[in-house]
């Protein structure tokens, strides 16, 4: 068996495909109307349609229960990117007990996106800052190797 993503249900497909496709920059991998995949697989899948697949059970969304994660380095500039855009936030950038910055807010039918720094950007921000290696390594709770690939690939011009 061989796992190949994860799929939300969403009211409206066209305001949801926007949603990933315009707000977010995410690419779309095929279009079957109903049923949309983006690259980084994940997809979405209009309610009314995929209803009928399941039997018409009742499905229920959002309720706080999944969240799809993106890495964006800049959370800031997404944060005022989001914000003009009128999309809600679960809650506006901060950072989590390891020092990366985050930011949470809605989809258009209520599941949330999270949308953090990379390891390795928080890696390079906290060195810049001062902070030791070793030190890092304790506050992220990743291996010194780790911290030092981060670190490294920002110095070669990574992102």
């Amino acid at each position: 068996m061989k796992y190949i993503c994860a799929m939300l249900v969403v009211d409206d497909i066209e305001t949801s495909k926007a949603f990933y496709h315009d707000v977010l920059g995410q690419t779309i991998k095929y279009d079957f109307g109903e049923n949309v995949t983006f690259h980084g697989d994940f997809a979405i899948h209009k309610k009314s349609h995929y209803q009928g697949l399941i039997g018409n059970r009742d499905i229920r969304q959002g309720e706080h229960a999944v969240e799809l994660y993106f890495e964006y380095n800049d959370v800031e500039k997404m944060e005022r990117d989001l914000a003009a855009r009128g999309v809600e936030f679960v809650h506006r950038t901060s950072e989590q007990p390891w020092r990366q910055k985050v930011l949470r807010c809605y989809d258009p039918d209520g599941y949330i996106i999270e949308i953090g720094e990379s390891l390795a950007h928080l890696s390079h921000r906290l060195h810049g800052e001062g902070v030791a290696e070793e030190r890092i390594a304790e506050i992220v709770g990743i291996p010194v190797g780790m911290v030092r690939e981060g670190m490294d690939s920002f110095g070669k011009g990574g992102n």
